[in-house]
């Protein structure tokens, strides 16, 4: 404690000259004050931010939560009480009907014969370009960077006909491993672009030191830098899954029996010429959707993980 001296040399406490706290403030670590109305407009505008992040979920999960109300009644009720209306039965019938009548196990499998391969190969490219594109400097680096990045924006449907005619010269028409190539070929740009950023952020010491131990190009891909990627790997793992499992546009153009086509045109089975029970339909769609859901699940963590790296840099 801090003293002063009198007149007689004795030491005397210093007092304290700053006033006590304002009731309008408040004290922090740091030694300044912080209004107390000022803390009250951060906690309102808390509330309003939350209150408006709540009902835009409740706006994007209503269709999906319309869905489900709907496959859970039966056609014969919302046919005599309309689908807005308050349900007198609720059963999973319509779900039993659609996994049988729609053959949806079958198509479920051809859709996994197509999305895993291609989200498979679509990862192992794009790595190895961003791996190029990221960690070394060349004289076309940037250039091959804007090419995949420009690549990724060229619009599908202005490619159907010189595909479609490429894919029958080819032998790839009607063929699943067509469909598998051009999902590779249409989602390469935007995993590179992702990938080589994420790339770039990674110390390049790490990579000099194991050039220093004698580690190849291979080496470093593989035992340094593709372990330290997996965040990316598996947000974009879950993104590819389902924007390739849910795709319908290339089957419908480069699949002709309907043996090979996706789970997505499964649900064409469930309409007739003159009639289509919607809520059929609906259970149909809700199982559908299940696998995509279920991936999210699972790798959540580690695609919220994805998304943030480096969102603090």
């Amino acid at each position: 404690m801090s003293h002063t001296l009198q007149a007689g040399g004795a030491a005397e406490p210093a007092r304290n000259t700053a006033g006590p706290e304002s009731p309008g403030t408040h004290g922090s670590k740091t030694g300044k004050t912080v209004p107390a109305q000022r803390t009250q407009r951060v906690k309102a505008a808390r509330i309003v931010l939350h209150a408006c992040l709540a009902l835009w979920a409740l706006i994007w999960l209503l269709p999906l939560l319309w869905a489900l109300y709907t496959s859970l009644r039966p056609y014969s009720e919302t046919a005599e009480k309309g689908y807005v209306s308050l349900p007198d039965t609720l059963t999973f019938d319509n779900y039993a009907t659609a996994w049988s009548q729609a053959e949806l196990p079958k198509y479920f499998l051809n859709s996994l014969i197509i999305a895993v391969p291609a989200v498979i190969l679509v990862l192992f490219a794009a790595s190895c370009a961003a791996f190029v594109l990221a960690r070394f400097s060349f004289r076309f680096n940037i250039a091959l960077l804007m090419f995949f990045t420009a690549a990724n924006l060229l619009p599908q449907q202005v490619i159907i006909t010189p595909l479609y005619r490429l894919f029958l010269s080819l032998g790839l028409y009607n063929s699943q491993l067509g469909i598998i190539l051009i999902n590779v070929a249409f989602q390469m740009g935007f995993c590179v672009f992702v990938l080589s950023n994420y790339m770039r952020a990674l110390p390049h010491e790490l990579t000099e030191a194991a050039q220093v131990d004698g580690a190849g190009v291979w080496r470093q891909y593989s035992q340094i830098v593709m372990p330290l990627t997996r965040p990316a790997l598996a947000a974009l793992g879950t993104l590819q899954f389902a924007w390739i499992y849910n795709d319908f546009f290339w089957a419908l153009v480069l699949l002709r029996d309907g043996d090979k086509m996706p789970v997505t045109s499964a649900l064409n089975n469930l309409k007739g010429a003159f009639f289509t029970d919607n809520n059929l339909v609906a259970a149909a769609a809700i199982l559908v959707a299940l696998p995509t859901v279920i991936i999210f699940v699972l790798l959540q963590k580690h695609f919220v993980a994805g998304l943030t790296m480096g969102s603090t840099k």
